[in-house]
Formats: structure tokens, sequence, C-alpha cells
């Protein structure tokens, strides 16, 4: 005949055991499913931000092809009124000495080692064109503007100029046109800033296929608004 040695406790404890492992492995695999969530949702938000980061650098970047929705595209057919010089007779020396343009503002030549900052600016006092035309080189698009040009007109292309890398605005005392725009070989008189000639001025011209150094820099030159 055999007897239970065990004291009537034991069972009790052996079961209380074995809840504390049931729940030390419940809370085990808990914290892991929690961390996995952390990993999880944190890579989600670096990708999400970096992802954000690299649409607003872009939004800036291509503002330059598409800084309004009236700006039309160069497909639409030639520019009309827009005049052309060849890019091949149009030298590209530097030089610094003063030059003699042909044709004002120039719309390329020799021209000054430094270029005129061209990101956006808007300056107030006419600039070097020795230094514009260099600019110009770079891709940018220059509007110039006479004395008889509207103080709305020159706030609205001023407005365009601002939020457009490659571009830059200036005063010109001499040139035919009340307000004019020129790129590389390229120059366009335009009656005013609504002008529709204005927007695909821009879009076919800003860092445009006649640009001689494509991506060169429109910063670290000379020139503060």
């Amino acid at each position: 005949m055999s007897f239970d040695r065990r004291t009537p406790m034991e069972p009790m404890h052996n079961a209380a055991r074995a809840r504390e492992r049931r729940n030390r492995v419940l809370a085990i695999s808990l914290s892991v499913l929690v961390v996995v969530g952390l990993v999880g949702f944190g890579s989600y938000m670096v990708l999400d931000k970096s992802e954000a980061s690299e649409k607003k650098q872009d939004v800036r970047a291509e503002d330059a092809k598409a800084p309004a929705t009236d700006q039309q595209k160069p497909a639409d057919g030639p520019i009309e009124g827009l005049k052309t010089w060849d890019a091949k007779k149009l030298t590209r020396n530097h030089v610094t000495t003063p030059v003699t343009y042909p044709m004002k503002p120039p719309v390329g030549g020799d021209h000054n080692p430094v270029w005129m900052n061209c990101d956006g600016e808007v300056y107030r006092k006419a600039i070097p064109d020795v230094n514009a035309v260099h600019s110009l080189e770079h891709g940018s698009v220059w509007v110039t503007y006479t004395d008889k040009a509207s103080d709305a007109d020159v706030a609205k292309l001023a407005e365009r100029v601002g939020r457009t890398p490659y571009s830059l605005m200036s005063p010109y005392k001499d040139q035919a046109g009340t307000i004019m725009l020129s790129a590389w070989g390229n120059q366009l008189t335009v009656d005013g800033a609504d002008d529709p000639r204005v927007g695909r001025f821009f879009a076919a011209f800003v860092q445009g296929p006649q640009t001689p150094e494509p991506g060169a820099a429109c910063t670290g030159g000379l020139g503060t608004p």
C-alpha cells in the first residue's frame, strides 16, 4: 500500500509556479510584439519624412519648369515675337575687361568669370551685363524692365522670379522694350506681367536646351538683391 508523500500544499505551489511561468511567457511575448511594432512604426515614419523631404526639394527644383498653372508648355509651338541668335556665334570667353554687346540686354558672348547670383534673385538696381551674361550661360532667365513698367507688373514679375531657381530680375535703362526676358541666345519683349508668353518663356528656357553649362551654380557668385 503506497502513500502520497507530498504535502497538501505542493499541488497548489506547482499550479502557482505554472501560472507564473505562463504569465512570464505572455509578458515577454507582448513585449516583443510591442518592440517590433515600435520599430516598424519608427521605420515607416523615417521613410515617410524622407519621402516628404525629397518631394519638398523636388517641388523647388521643378518649380523652375512649372512655376504657375498659367504657364504653357514649350510644345505648344513657337513663342510669338521670340528673337534668337546662333549659339555657335556667341563666344563664351572669360574676360575681366568691359564687353560691348550687340544687343541690350545681352543674350550671350564673352563675360566676367563671376556670375550674378540667380537663384530667384530680384535686384532693385541695375547689374553689370558681363556678370548677368555668365548667369545666362548657366541656364538662367533674366527679366529686365524700364521705369515705364507699372508697379503692378514689376511686383508680379518679381513674385515669379522669386519662386523660380535659375532666374534673376533687374531694371535696365537702355533696352528697347518696357519688359524683356532674356536667356542664352533668346530674347522676348512682352506687353506686361500677365502676357501668357512670360510663362512659356520660363518653361522653355529656365535650364532649357539652350544652356551651355547645364547644372552650373546660380549661387556663390556676385550680388545681393
